[in-house]
């Protein structure tokens, strides 16, 4: 299960939260920007960022009304077995009430932070008030084998004053209030996970419960890297998948001006941050911290496979032969790129046919580079170009430049988009024949019309676009 999440809305409930912190002790306090001040992190909009940590998952503990939880979260309910736990807690800690997630340890957390606050948590499950047992939803370690209607008819059976034969050992049942009996007409059976499934089958039914245990295993070698685009850098460009797989790791790699753009979630975290030039020993310390057993997430900016740690990371796969990285979890969430963003910015210049060349020859030589921008001007591609310039590489947009001009107009709009999503963000529109290298720096993106990208006087606004018929 994913970390919880303590729900504030004014600092008058922080000394509660922090004490709900003590028992549920992966939990982060969200407090209400506007309101708060001493909260772990902060948020804007209330309904929101409920709904967005329900949906990936966390545990949420509201220490508001029920009826402001009921309202933000009954559009995203479908799936009983899948929501996570959700409770309201009273603003001055007198009463604990789980609302959602009975199925998924609501209950079992509503007693924990009841008994931290020394209240009666105001459980409503029969099952779970007379029994004190789930047996719909056994704890970690254990699963059951029985389909949602044949537990439901036992568990009516026993409420109706049915009794039940434990077979096998599990203390959460045994220390439970069910109606044990020697002669019984229910049975519960506790079956080793070595069992086959096909050998269960057929004794499940409404009257015979199987819970099988669930072997616990050794994180050593079986962690998980996670390589991210945040995006340009705007948070609002973040993906929600992203955001979930920043929430759970645990370790955190990058360049260390790209761990800057997701410092809110690195807190309590460790931090591996390097140069920008150290993408091979980079790519390499991620997997080794995963063999670890640790959720390791590698930070890129924009999209992780458009000139990001992706293509890195399984270069180093697979020119190294380690068979400890055999056993990781492996996984690339996109983010939104710079020439997208600055694209989007603009109106829709890449909205036909175009492609996206990197003008840093550390990688590859000019000569490549050369011919890749001369066989995309010939096919009248638009050309997103990436790395334009930096203080060690001045005369390759030059070079560029006059490349393109063979097969362009000196007309063709060209788009500069600096700092995408952060401070001093900036897209203005040249013609071609003004580009120059003290317009550019490694900052920017610079987008090139094909031969029918337009631009459009729209009121007093500029915009450019490519439009999607080619005659």
């Amino acid at each position: 299960m994913k970390p919880a999440v303590i729900i504030i809305l004014g600092e008058s409930s922080i000394a509660i939260a922090r004490q709900i912190q003590t028992v549920i002790t992966n939990a982060t306090i969200y407090g209400l920007a506007s309101r708060t001040q001493n909260a772990d992190r902060q948020y804007n909009k209330f309904s929101e960022t409920v709904s967005e940590l329900f949906s990936q998952g966390h545990p949420i503990i509201g220490i508001c009304a029920a009826g402001i939880l009921i309202r933000s979260l009954a559009p995203l309910l479908s799936d009983k077995r899948a929501e996570p736990p959700v409770l309201a807690i009273a603003e001055d800690g007198s009463a604990v009430v789980p609302l959602l997630g009975g199925l998924n340890g609501a209950n079992e957390m509503a007693r924990i932070i009841g008994n931290a606050l020394k209240v009666q948590p105001a459980i409503t499950t029969t099952g779970d008030l007379r029994f004190q047992a789930s047996l719909l939803a056994p704890p970690d370690g254990y699963r059951l084998l029985n389909d949602d209607e044949q537990a439901k008819t036992f568990l009516a059976d026993l409420l109706a004053g049915k009794s039940v034969q434990l077979i096998g050992d599990a203390p959460w049942l045994s220390e439970s209030n069910l109606p044990f009996a020697d002669e019984a007409t229910h049975r519960i059976e506790v079956v080793s996970s070595k069992i086959g499934l096909d050998i269960l089958a057929s004794k499940l039914s409404s009257t015979y419960l199987i819970y099988q245990t669930v072997p616990s295993q050794s994180p050593i070698g079986n962690g998980k890297l996670s390589i991210i685009g945040t995006g340009p850098g705007a948070a609002k460009w973040m993906s929600p998948e992203v955001k979930a797989i920043l929430e759970d790791a645990t370790d955190f790699v990058g360049y260390k001006t790209y761990i800057n753009l997701v410092k809110e979630f690195t807190q309590g975290k460790t931090v591996h941050a390097s140069d920008n030039r150290v993408e091979l020993d980079r790519a390499r310390h991620a997997l080794e911290l995963a063999t670890e057993g640790k959720s390791v997430v590698i930070v890129s900016s924009g999209d992780p496979g458009i000139y990001g740690m992706a293509a890195a990371v399984f270069e180093v796969l697979d020119h190294e032969a380690n068979p400890k990285w055999n056993q990781i979890d492996i996984y690339v969430a996109p983010g939104i790129s710079a020439a997208q963003a600055a694209a989007a910015a603009i109106g829709a210049p890449i909205g036909h046919d175009f492609c996206t060349i990197s003008l840093s020859d550390i990688l590859k030589p000019w000569e490549i580079i050369a011919q890749r921008l001369a066989a995309a001007s010939q096919a009248d591609f638009a050309i997103a170009i990436y790395n334009p310039i930096s203080t060690q590489r001045r005369w390759q947009l030059t070079a560029a430049k006059d490349l393109l001009l063979q097969w362009r107009s000196p007309d063709t709009p060209v788009i500069l988009g600096h700092k995408m999503g952060r401070k001093g963000e900036n897209v203005r529109v040249i013609a071609l024949s003004e580009l120059a290298p003290e317009l550019a720096d490694m900052q920017t993106v610079i987008i090139i019309g094909s031969s029918k990208t337009k631009v459009l006087q729209w009121g007093d606004r500029v915009r450019v676009y490519t439009p999607r018929k080619y005659d």
